[in-house]
């Protein structure tokens, strides 16, 4: 469990926090590329770290990040005018442009624009999303790019979609691996036929499932990163091997979760404020897997939907599933079918995430060892915000950081072998899918 003091420091997120002022040492998203699609289109609502924002391109396609609430007299920008290069508030008419500084005074007689300007973010597009800086502009540090930088649109894809519960708890459930032996579990698992793939190297996505069912109790081991931690959720599989689901924590809010053979689809727990989350999902095309692993995706054999089998792979996902309508529970189902009776694969996670509460009191928290994971990650996390108020460098800063070697991955070990270098670029086979010259593809993850 965590001491109060502590809890508070992890879950909040404003102005003059702690933990606020750590997370805006990071670029930051704020919102998909696609929420302000043209120049000259209409702007979006943005609430980033307690902050309400407004993102606009203007119609000479240059991205803005701004405060929402007109310097003037306060009217929200979001109802402004997107035109003339600049974002014109509709009250008085005084125009800004993305970087915060008055252009126009209509309403003045003798306009004093020069003396005028708003709160506005440095922002770097890249990967259908705008990622955003929010410290202070002295201590900005160069973008952390996961691969993404450069890719025209047909390259990459990126889902968000919003929670209503505090960012680390929604974020735990994408560095749990135990809970997919539980929450995530169906009956029909028990009717998949036995393929031949449990053995030394990689198993079908269906196995995984049986795996998963098999042996519920995993133990977990965790290799400290440069950028934060992988760690091995470790299995013995019905023929008595060893099967490991490795999962990348990158500080301060991204997961790469665990893959046949290995994965690089990000999920990201972007704090809105202390109570709501934006949960992006963001993936670039990967070398292709050369031999087919896993086979058929991981939910052709699942009764569960996913924002990909609906048809969606981009954009904001609107929730269907939500507290108010107990996210469509079903208790027969829950009763003859599958552990949790919830039909949305994702929204399983929100149900539980989000029924703890807007922040959880985890003084009240009875932890096991299959939480190993999530305690490093609180650690890391609370440790690089006290660390920063004492003067320390955030870690995973700075320039000359591969983060597109990141991955997660997924295995049954060869006799000897060592988890820690599966999905690494030491890997055989990620080094025999990077030197590949042709066939790329996008991968659908768990995430």
């Amino acid at each position: 469990m965590l001491k109060a003091e502590d809890n508070e420091i992890l879950t909040r997120v404003g102005p003059g926090t702690l933990m606020g002022e750590l997370l805006r040492r990071y670029w930051t998203p704020a919102c998909l590329s696609e929420e302000i699609p043209a120049p000259g289109s209409p702007p979006a609502r943005v609430r980033l770290l307690g902050e309400n924002l407004v993102a606009f391109r203007d119609t000479a396609g240059r991205v803005g990040l701004v405060q929402e609430n007109c310097p003037h007299r306060g009217a929200s920008l979001y109802f402004g005018r997107n035109e003339d290069a600049a974002l014109r508030c509709v009250y008085h008419g005084w125009a800004f442009d993305t970087d915060g500084r008055c252009v126009d005074m209509p309403s003045e007689p003798a306009p004093f624009c020069e003396k005028v300007r708003m709160r506005a973010y440095p922002v770097h597009e890249s990967g259908g999303i705008i990622w955003a800086y929010l410290g202070p502009r002295e201590t900005m540090t160069p973008f952390r790019d996961f691969g993404s930088d450069g890719l025209d649109a047909s390259e990459f894809i990126a889902t968000k979609q919003h929670s209503t519960c505090n960012w680390v708890q929604a974020m735990e459930g994408n560095i749990d691996t135990a809970h997919i032996s539980h929450l995530h579990q169906w009956d029909g698992i028990d009717d998949i036929p036995d393929d031949g793939s449990d053995k030394p190297g990689y198993p079908s996505n269906a196995m995984s499932w049986k795996f998963w069912r098999h042996d519920r109790a995993p133990r977990l081991e965790i290799d400290d990163t440069w950028y934060g931690y992988r760690y091995a959720g470790i299995r013995t599989t019905p023929n008595g091997n060893t099967h490991v689901r490795i999962t990348a924590y990158v500080v301060p809010f991204t997961t790469m979760v665990a893959s046949i053979p290995w994965n690089q689809r990000q999920g990201l727990f972007i704090p809105m404020d202390d109570e709501r989350t934006a949960r992006y999902s963001f993936a670039t095309k990967v070398p292709e897997n050369t031999y087919g692993y896993g086979g058929a995706n991981l939910f052709a054999a699942a009764p569960f939907s996913t924002p990909i089998s609906r048809g969606r792979r981009a954009g904001v996902i609107q929730r269907e599933y939500t507290a108010g309508n107990d996210y469509q529970i079903d208790r027969e189902v829950q009763r003859t079918a599958t552990f949790s009776g919830v039909a949305d694969f994702v929204s399983q996670d929100f149900m539980v995430t989000e029924s703890m509460g807007p922040i959880y009191d985890r003084t009240q928290e009875q932890l096991g060892s299959t939480d190993k994971a999530i305690t490093r990650m609180r650690h890391l996390l609370i440790s690089a915000a006290k660390g920063l108020a004492a003067g320390k460098e955030p870690p995973a800063v700075g320039a000359g950081l591969d983060f597109a070697s990141v991955r997660g991955a997924e295995k049954i070990l060869e006799p000897g072998e060592d988890w820690r270098t599966l999905g690494t670029d030491d890997d055989p086979v990620v080094r025999e899918a990077l030197s590949a010259t042709t066939g790329e593809q996008l991968t659908d993850m768990v995430d």
